[in-house]
């Protein structure tokens, strides 16, 4: 039977795959998972066993990540909506109404659809992303959000309506308007 250390380092691979999921950054995703691992060796005796040892390490990896979120937000300056502000007049009228669609679901169903909203995902600011894709795609509440990210919940909608309102106006250059 492989010793505690091989069995954690045969772990590392999808561990790297799992933070690459949140963690934007590939750096910031290795410095996570060299974090978890550290602290797994460093915790040998806390693992008794009872799960598995991939279910410990992600658990683990889980805090790392979070941890990562909040050193990234304490660190990076408040996003610029200045992108959003072209949007809209004087009296924070939208200065031009989206074009109709067509044919939304059949644009859904289309593959390029897909390609174009995540060349678009890629484009946002690092938080906001998340938070857009912990609320979209992960199905999580706001205050669940705000846990993850150290966010106010006004902050929280903010965030939200500044990826959707980034999203439109990409998707509407870059997909509807083709």
């Amino acid at each position: 039977m492989k010793d505690f250390r091989s069995r954690v380092e045969a772990e590392r691979a999808y561990l790297l795959r799992y933070a690459s999921l949140q963690l934007r950054e590939r750096a910031a995703a290795e410095d996570a998972v060299q974090d978890t691992l550290l602290a797994a060796l460093a915790g040998e005796s806390g693992f008794a066993g009872r799960s598995n040892l991939r279910t410990w390490l992600t658990g683990i990896l889980k805090h790392k990540i979070v941890d990562a979120i909040r050193k990234h937000g304490r660190e990076t300056p408040i996003e610029s909506d200045e992108h959003l502000e072209a949007l809209f007049d004087a009296n924070d009228h939208w200065k031009a109404f989206p074009p109709a669609w067509d044919n939304p679901d059949g644009s859904l169903e289309q593959k390029q659809f897909f390609v174009a909203l995540e060349m678009c995902l890629e484009g946002l600011p690092s938080k906001t992303a998340q938070a857009f894709l912990m609320r979209e795609h992960m199905g999580l509440e706001t205050d669940e959000i705000c846990k993850e990210l150290g966010i106010t919940s006004t902050h929280c909608w903010v965030l939200l309506y500044r990826a959707r309102m980034a999203l439109r106006k990409c998707l509407e250059m870059n997909w509807f308007s083709k």
